[in-house]
């Protein structure tokens, strides 16, 4: 079957996609915006996307995704993995840059994917000063807590709804070990549960009055916010900014220091409504080369 230009082959429980290009896994999953998928011994990525748990690889020009079928692929994998955009043509136009044509050549096959929006909120609150794999294990305990089992077999479950998430006692939540995000977890949930904000609201916002919003949640600060907007695919023309990719744009472009504000002016000014693609190709390339390594805690 062809879907939007792909070539769809179901057999024996996997799904084929083939004409599948600018991509690779672990550029992808390894990227810093996901936390749920992890890589086993063969090179493919084992993942939990809503209730479906599947495995994936990838291998020249076609896509494997093993558990699945060409309905999911219609319904979640063509968006999920941004098949629908061209990052050939992203590409091209911030390769002008030469630094970001030095980027992309180390993560070349990044796609951004497009997540679940309430996730990606208590993910990136739980990913406040920590590092990746403890991030791992906090959305795992929370969802093993609160999620619904999809194999029991493997124990894995899916993300916890809002409300199963909100009737957690604060006491509860501390099992999962994030620290003080639980309080954040906690009463983030509480609000959540009320319909303060919604996907929907945050699409229909200017990028500053979306983050502005998201900032009114405990536990989010800008760049979790930037972040929580990116990987949900709510805005693109953000840059989530730490104080490690603050050195990192120093080292690479402004060869002195720079304030915050500077930064997300330059990149907005220089990468336009492609910012938030430029910010994981930077990203990406910085840790794989450790630049701006050797402060950074």
């Amino acid at each position: 079957m062809n879907y939007k230009g792909y070539l769809l082959e179901e057999k024996d429980g996997c799904l084929k996609v083939k004409n599948v290009r600018d991509f690779n896994l672990t550029h992808i999953f390894e990227c810093g915006q996901c936390f749920r998928w992890i890589k086993q011994e063969d090179g493919s990525y084992r993942g939990i996307v809503g209730r479906k748990l599947v495995r994936v690889g990838f291998e020249e020009d076609t896509l494997y995704i093993w558990n699945s079928g060409i309905q999911d692929f219609i319904d979640i994998w063509f968006d999920y993995f941004d098949l629908g955009t061209d990052y050939s043509k992203i590409k091209a136009v911030l390769e002008k840059d030469p630094v970001m044509k030095e980027a992309i050549k180390t993560g070349y096959g990044i796609r951004l994917l497009k997540q679940d929006f309430w996730e990606m909120l208590i993910s990136f609150i739980i990913s406040a000063n920590n590092m990746i794999p403890r991030i791992m294990k906090t959305v795992d305990t929370l969802s093993v807590m609160r999620g619904v089992c999809i194999d029991a077999e493997q124990c894995c479950y899916s993300f916890p709804e809002i409300d199963a998430l909100a009737e957690a006692t604060l006491e509860e939540l501390q099992n999962c070990r994030a620290g003080f995000r639980c309080k954040y977890i906690y009463q983030t949930s509480q609000l959540m549960k009320t319909g303060k904000i919604t996907k929907e609201k945050l699409v229909n916002m200017k990028t500053g009055e979306a983050r502005k919003e998201l900032m009114t949640l405990p536990g989010v600060g800008p760049k979790v916010a930037d972040c929580i907007l990116l990987f949900s695919g709510i805005k693109y023309d953000v840059f989530p900014t730490d104080v490690w990719v603050k050195r990192v744009m120093e080292e690479l472009y402004f060869k002195r220091e720079a304030s915050l504000r500077e930064i997300q002016n330059f990149a907005v000014d220089n990468f336009g409504e492609l910012t938030g693609y430029a910010q994981q190709y930077l990203f990406y390339h910085a840790r794989l080369n450790k630049i701006g390594m050797s402060q950074h805690q």
